[in-house]
């Protein structure tokens, strides 16, 4: 019998950083080590997409907790630095 398959809609910040030597690194926050890089923001998104879909099918494999980002806040703050 095959085993019965949930599908649920996930939603992930992603920060892109632009590199020095080109491209884009792309972490997500809520996802530990989950971490890619694109050439351009669209490939970034792109990859950002398919890495989040592999972290998640692997904590399923192994039957751990999949990370939300209920209850994260979000706040930036700037700070003065003296040379």
């Amino acid at each position: 019998m095959d085993k019965e398959v949930m599908s649920l809609r996930l939603s992930y910040r992603v920060l892109l950083r632009r590199e020095p030597e080109g491209g884009y690194t792309v972490v997500v926050p809520s996802l530990p080590g989950c971490v890619t890089y694109g050439e351009t923001i669209e490939e970034a998104i792109a990859m950002a997409r398919e890495a989040i879909e592999l972290y998640v099918e692997s904590l399923r494999e192994h039957g751990e907790e999949i990370p939300t980002e209920e209850g994260t806040l979000e706040y930036m703050l700037t700070v003065e630095t003296h040379a």
